[in-house]
């Protein structure tokens, strides 16, 4: 069976050029299409300085429905005040023109430096290029997924399949992020209302050949980025660009509409965006390790993810988790420092397996053997709060010299 890609959905084109955006002479310049409008589902930055392309994708995406997306990387076109909007516009009506559509169902995105205008005579020339280059093969889907990468070290990508009735239906995901990421994104409706919130940035573009209602679509993206995408910290920076787009396009000819379907459909999803979140925490900037986090009997669920972030965000439980270094009472304090319900004397703290703190007290354990439990590539840090039912789980990253190397040469 041939290997699943971003492509293999039934209905979407793709590609990926390079325009000279970028300083790498890889794809700097994509396009993602679909045959005809599609269900479109969209979740975005909740940071309060917001990138030109996430103001006008918000708006294009309002209406359920796109044709595509086209995005540069090299560029984040943020901070660019009205003539980066104008220039986002100039990325639809180009692709729009392109591909045959209206510009309002294509949606921008954009990745890389802050402050600095979008060069347009290299983005447009990337466009014209690549609308010429479309196709559906795996070589399409690899130049696309590249096209989106920053400081990211390989590529992210994540596919399903799911039994609707007697069609299969395919699902599939291309992401980047490396640095930069802390995000929390929510749906274009909720963001336009309530701004709260906290350079790489997260992206990530999904695709489906299931037919589902656009309004059904957006609440299941919604929930599964809370599980996902919104689980996933490198430094807890909230990017000013973080975009997550759903594509569906109903050409396997299955209709997600019963309860019981929607239920399976959603469960792929989670299980596709769950894996590019892990990705993205695996190719963190300087990351040597995964460490996933793991929090439960906490009072509720705001409880337990205010717990998981504070323990991944800790510089000093990073730096811990880098040096293999077993030093529990990092993570006690942060767990007690964030502001939410937490009794260490009904805790208990596992790391790899072996209990180390439990209700308000250290339990004796071989140190030297769970520092070498430690520097495994994954890492389980299993909290229980002994405060409720809620649990959670979140992917994190150690803190590395490397990542310090990378940020302070990275070019403003």
């Amino acid at each position: 069976m041939a290997e699943l890609h971003l492509l293999s959905p039934k209905g979407f084109r793709a590609g990926g050029v390079y325009a000279g955006i970028k300083q790498k002479k890889t794809p700097d310049v994509g396009l993602l299409v679909a045959d005809a409008p599609v269900s479109a589902a969209g979740v975005f930055t909740t940071n309060k300085v917001v990138a030109a392309p996430v103001v006008v994708g918000r708006k294009h995406i309002a209406g359920g429905s796109l044709r595509g997306v086209v995005l540069n990387s090299g560029n984040a076109n943020a901070c660019t005040g009205k003539q980066g909007e104008k220039d986002a516009i100039a990325m639809c009506k180009l692709a729009a023109s392109l591909v045959g559509c209206d510009p309002t169902e294509m949606l921008p995105s954009s990745t890389g430096i802050i402050g600095h205008m979008l060069p347009m005579a290299n983005v447009n020339a990337g466009i014209k290029r690549v609308a010429g280059e479309l196709g559906d093969s795996q070589e399409h889907a690899l130049n696309f997924a590249t096209a989106i990468m920053t400081t990211d070290a390989r590529r992210k990508a994540a596919s399903a399949t799911v039994k609707i009735g007697r069609q299969t239906v395919t699902l599939a995901g291309v992401c980047k992020g490396a640095g930069m990421i802390g995000p929390r994104m929510v749906g274009p409706a909720v963001a336009s209302k309530r701004m709260a919130g906290m350079h790489a940035t997260m992206l990530a573009y999904l695709t489906t050949d299931a037919k589902i209602a656009p309004r059904v679509l957006q609440g299941m993206l919604g929930s599964v980025s809370d599980e996902s995408f919104n689980a996933v910290t490198v430094d807890d920076h909230t990017s000013t660009n973080d975009t997550a787009v759903l594509l569906a396009s109903g050409a396997s000819g299955a209709a997600i509409t019963s309860s019981a379907d929607r239920k399976k459909f959603t469960a792929a999803l989670r299980e596709v965006c769950q894996s590019l979140a892990y990705q993205i925490a695996a190719d963190g900037e300087g990351a040597t390790k995964v460490v996933i986090i793991r929090i439960s009997k906490a009072k509720d669920d705001f409880t337990a993810r205010t717990i998981a972030r504070a323990i991944a965000n800790s510089p000093l439980v990073k730096c811990a988790m880098h040096g293999n270094d077993p030093n529990w009472g990092r993570i006690v304090s942060a767990a007690g420092m964030c502001g939410v319900a937490f009794d260490p004397s009904r805790a208990t703290l596992k790391l790899q397996g072996t209990t180390v703190f439990r209700n308000g007290t250290p339990v004796s354990f071989d140190p030297e053997k769970v520092s070498k439990d430690l520097a495994a590539s994954e890492v389980t840090v299993d909290l229980t709060c002994g405060g409720g039912t809620a649990e959670t789980t979140l992917w994190t990253c150690d803190l590395s010299k490397e990542y310090v190397t990378i940020n302070a040469d990275y070019h403003t």
